[in-house]
């Protein structure tokens, strides 16, 4: 089993001000690594997951509650428990390398296994629902939207004829099916739009991304801090948007003057833009390559 590397580690941690006795919560709390961190420079944390699995990894921390859920939820999930008005809230999307490493899990077309891709292993549909069971319009939509995948009208249609006699049930014969249709160039394997986008529908992490924001935008203090790492350009434009929106500006008035245009609650950028891993990080941990950090702070 892989051991999870929390990327943009020191970046985050400075995103977030952490300070002692400070409170935050971690909405998705994975291996929690960077709430290991959080603890260790004296904050307390609340850190929420719905993978069963790795919740019973990390054991017991001191300074840390657990609950399972969705970070979609993490509004309703932090408030009942009487966290609000907390220092800094994070969230950390996307799989962890324990995920992708377990070949059972189904994330990954690097190790064969079942084509499932849950989050959360009490839900029903899996990707081989989802792969055997929609249309090729719907899989093309999935494929296109989620995965950004330039090829999806026909791997959605080849999907479909393909598994009139021979359904799909593991991650090795779907990737093998869309390396043999439309052919390999580049370092990038051709299925890996099609995996992102259906662990993304699968798992609905741009309905539990959107249902976040607003969530834990409402959790902070005035002050409060709250980052976000992404590894997708669907999910950081999705956090650049809702930020810029929150951000606002100032109009200029006709009858002179100013006054703040946008939504509440108001916030100011954080960080400068999205933060990138440094170079070294992405030699000795891959998965930083595409993560970018961006983070505001309530007003």
């Amino acid at each position: 089993m892989g051991r999870h590397v929390p990327v943009l580690l020191e970046e985050t941690m400075a995103a977030l001000a952490v300070r002692p006795g400070g409170r935050y919560v971690d909405g998705t709390l994975g291996r929690a690594g960077h709430t290991r961190e959080i603890i260790a420079r004296g904050g307390e944390v609340l850190g929420i997951d719905r993978d069963e699995q790795a919740l019973r990894e990390i054991g017991e921390i001191a300074g840390l509650t657990v609950v399972k859920g969705c970070h979609g939820d993490i509004g309703s999930l932090a408030s009942e428990r009487g966290w609000t008005g907390v220092d800094g809230v994070l969230l950390d999307l996307g799989v962890s390398s324990p995920q992708l490493d377990d070949a059972e899990r189904g994330f990954s077309f690097l190790r064969d296994g079942p084509l499932d891709m849950r989050m959360d292993r009490s839900q029903k549909t899996t990707a081989a629902d989802l792969v055997n069971g929609c249309s090729a319009e719907r899989l093309e939509e999935i494929f296109r939207r989620k995965g950004e995948e330039p090829n999806s009208r026909r791997i959605a249609r080849g999907i479909v004829a393909e598994r009139v006699p021979r359904p799909f049930h593991t991650t090795g014969e779907l990737a093998g099916f869309i390396e043999r249709l439309v052919g390999r160039r580049g370092a990038h394997h051709p299925a890996t739009r099609v995996f992102q986008a259906l662990r993304m529908e699968v798992n609905d992490e741009t309905g539990e991304l959107e249902r976040a924001l607003e969530g834990c935008l409402a959790l902070l203090r005035p002050g409060g801090r709250f980052a976000v790492i992404t590894f997708e350009s669907l999910t950081d434009r999705i956090v650049k948007r809702f930020f810029a929106s929150h951000a606002g500006r100032m109009v200029s008035l006709q009858q002179g003057g100013e006054r703040w245009e946008g939504v509440l609650p108001r916030v100011k950028a954080a960080t400068k833009g999205a933060v990138m891993a440094a170079d070294a990080e992405k030699s000795s941990n891959p998965r930083a390559r595409s993560a970018k950090l961006r983070a505001v702070e309530r007003i």
